[in-house]
């Protein structure tokens, strides 16, 4: 293990000791075995950070097995811990003045307990749907021939070989349903290492569209390794994107495909894959309409002064738990553009809330979805579920 992960694990079991001494605390006169029987369930939850770190190290490649029944229940584990960790805390400190800081930390953790476990069971639920969502996107002066249009996208797919081959089936029947004259990738096409190009290859090797498949980089393709990555989705016949515009045709009207790089490759100039809009924007002429793929939704706004037509990005899931009729998620905590439409003049920018999950299969409100764009020629956006402020909405959402 690199001297980076150690580090890492240093502060891991410092962090999970600090949990551990809250919930733990609280258990132990309740379990048989007291505080042994914490120490072994402590043991066994952290256990699997060394598989994860090795695994990070390049050292092996995580099977299906290892990925669905070591690394998940770890993320599940680490996550409820923490929440309740916080729980106990409260309760310990609310029951204090009244001296029953025991009974009271104890019931807080049954009580969130319970929330945890049900909260659960419905994010699970969550990501077992497919929405395929209409989005039609207007502006004035489109040339004509690109009236109606149709864009299908994919985003933060996060394939590896432990994602459900079922939901890729549905994935890759919508996406041909759809009869796409463009099918485009916005990064995160595997979830964390460069061999899951491979299961990625299988689900949607098979996917074409007249105008081709055209993928970008996210955050995750960067740290799985960036180069076998590229050439692998390149060995499927796709397009990648990565810093550069190319022209394209759709009956007889000229526009201008780009993609940019991923913040995770740094600044520009630091890798090839860090994103560089100067120059994936140089080649496009003023009066040409533009599509750029950006996986991160925090370049849009530097898009926008370059003149960029019409954004799709991902990046966010948004939070994988959101409220749409709020027009909210935990992602909109973090991020100024976190979910759904905006619209800034010309420039329209569509968020993605990715088509699979990432860490644990858990969304609530934010349902995978594959995006099916129409252009059109009007300055309106119409969402036919979102209600962003830039549009009025209409109409409803498929969910298969």
């Amino acid at each position: 293990m690199v001297p980076s992960l150690w580090k890492v694990m240093a502060g891991f079991l410092v962090w999970n000791g600090a949990l551990w001494l809250v919930v733990g605390g609280l258990l132990a006169p309740l379990l048989p075995g007291g505080g042994r029987t914490v120490l072994a369930l402590m043991l066994l939850l952290v256990l699997p950070i060394a598989v994860i770190l090795r695994g990070m190290g390049g050292r092996a490649y995580p099977s299906a097995f290892a990925r669905t029944w070591i690394f998940r229940p770890f993320w599940y584990a680490q996550l409820a811990l923490l929440v309740l960790a916080a729980a106990g805390l409260a309760g310990l400190l609310l029951g204090l003045p009244f001296g029953a800081a025991a009974q009271v930390g104890r019931g807080a953790l049954g009580v969130v307990g319970g929330v945890l476990l049900a909260a659960g069971t419905w994010g699970y639920a969550g990501t077992r749907r497919l929405v395929v969502r209409p989005l039609d996107v207007r502006f004035a002066g489109l040339p004509r021939g690109l009236e109606g249009m149709r864009i299908v996208q994919l985003s933060d797919l996060h394939v590896g070989p432990h994602t459900s081959r079922r939901h890729l089936a549905r994935i890759a029947e919508a996406v041909r349903s759809a009869e796409p004259d463009l099918i485009v990738l916005t990064g995160d096409q595997v979830d964390d290492y460069a061999r899951d190009v491979e299961p990625l290859g299988r689900a949607f090797g098979g996917l074409a569209a007249p105008l081709g498949v055209v993928a970008v980089a996210g955050n995750h393709d960067v740290y799985a390794g960036w180069e076998p990555v590229r050439r692998g989705m390149e060995r499927l016949g796709w397009r990648v994107l990565v810093n550069e515009a190319i022209p394209l045709e759709r009956d007889g009207a000229p526009f201008w495909l780009a993609g940019t790089g991923d913040p995770a490759g740094g600044r520009p100039g630091d890798s090839p894959v860090a994103p560089d809009l100067q120059r994936t924007m140089a080649a496009v002429p003023g009066d040409a309409f533009s599509i750029v793929l950006a996986h991160n939704p925090a370049l849009w706004p530097g898009l926008v002064r370059l003149g960029a037509d019409l954004t799709l990005s991902g990046h966010t899931h948004h939070g994988q738990l959101s409220v749409p009729r709020l027009r909210w998620s935990v992602a909109s905590v973090f991020l100024e553009h976190a979910m759904g439409a905006y619209r800034e003049g010309r420039s329209v920018l569509y968020v993605n809330p990715g088509t699979n999950f990432w860490g644990i299969p858990f969304r609530i409100g934010a349902l995978p979805e594959v995006t099916v764009v129409t252009l059109h020629g009007s300055p309106v956006v119409h969402s036919r579920e979102d209600a962003p402020a830039v549009a009025q909405a209409s109409g409803s959402s498929g969910d298969r």
